[in-house]
């Protein structure tokens, strides 16, 4: 099973992105999730900020809503 961060929460949020479509690229630093309309999100691999997982939900969020 593939590891896209050390927080739990973003890589099952992750991991439940690529199986409904989006798909996910190695960078030379962190991964980049793309959504199927183009629009890319840093993926966090080592977020310190403990805000980390809202943002990013947040991000998806904003992406998915249009």
């Amino acid at each position: 099973m593939k590891r896209y961060s050390k927080d739990k929460d973003i890589n099952n949020l992750v991991r439940l992105l690529v199986s409904s479509g989006w798909d996910y690229k190695n960078r030379k630093k962190h991964g980049v999730i793309l959504a199927p309309t183009g629009k890319k999100i840093t993926v966090p691999s080592t977020p310190s900020d403990y805000r980390a997982y809202k943002n990013f939900s947040h991000d998806v969020r904003v992406i998915q809503q249009g």
